[in-house]
């Protein structure tokens, strides 16, 4: 089983999204567990959400979109934004607020494959797959000649690949003491373990280079870590985003020969 499919099985990341609440966690097989910020997700783009989104150009394609806070956000802007994710229940949830959306892998056929203007990959999904080489080489496939791509990278140096499964645990206040690197897992739901990856920044710059992406920023907000990164060879000819309608996960709009469009 693939990965993202696997992520879409795990029966307890499914439950955490329809109620909006945790806890959970991703599990490596020596027990070290990854909180899963469940009710930031299901929550409003908050002040540093916001901050990302004011950077973003153009048309946003926004890779494993989760619940939906960002595309709902972009959406309201008035920004051509769509959302993939493998997750039943995150596209049931996106679509709620009212945001475009596909249940679709980032390694399957997608809308506007090489016209995007920007590409977001938050929440840690530098990590979809467990190859991160494969993925940065999928998104800079995705973008424009000199797009952009803004990723969230993890607070820290490590550049780790790693069979995890999403699991919702309860432990005890002796298993908390340590901080979250030291806690293990205890009796819980499992979902079906897959391929993940954390990278920290300097790790995503090393892989970005053979994908053909440069670094164009990076920083830090809210305890969290961002970089951006440009595909290569950007036209200098190439005229500003136009004003883009927004795409609708219900209607297919005609499309315009230059900006990505819905499919479905």
């Amino acid at each position: 089983m693939s990965g993202s499919v696997a992520w879409a099985a795990a029966d307890p990341y499914a439950t955490a999204l329809r109620t909006g609440r945790g806890p959970l966690f991703l599990r490596r097989a020596d027990g070290w567990l990854l909180p899963l910020e469940v009710e930031r997700w299901c929550g409003r783009a908050d002040l540093v959400d916001l901050a990302v989104l004011d950077r973003c150009e153009g048309s946003v394609l926004d890779v494993g979109c989760g619940p939906g806070r960002l595309v709902a956000e972009l959406a309201a802007r008035g920004r051509t934004v769509l959302g993939i994710d493998v997750s039943d229940a995150a596209v049931a949830h996106t679509t709620g607020l009212g945001g475009p959306v596909l249940r679709r892998s980032v390694f399957e056929a997608l809308p506007g494959e090489g016209r995007w203007d920007t590409v977001l990959l938050m929440d840690g999904n530098i990590g979809i797959g467990g190859d991160p080489v494969a993925l940065l080489g999928r998104v800079a496939a995705l973008l424009r000649p000199g797009g952009l791509l803004i990723a969230e990278t993890a607070p820290v140096d490590i550049d780790e690949r790693a069979q995890v499964e999403v699991v919702d645990v309860t432990t005890g206040p002796d298993d908390m003491t340590a901080g979250p690197d030291d806690v293990t897992a205890g009796p819980g739901t499992r979902g079906t373990p897959f391929p993940w990856a954390r990278l920290g920044t300097p790790a995503l710059l090393r892989h970005a280079r053979g994908a053909g992406l440069r670094r164009v920023a990076q920083w830090g907000a809210g305890g969290r870590c961002f970089a951006a990164l440009r595909t290569r060879h950007a036209s200098s000819a190439a005229e500003p985003p136009k004003s883009a309608a927004l795409i609708s996960s219900q209607r297919v709009r005609k499309p315009s020969g230059d900006r990505p469009v819905a499919d479905r």
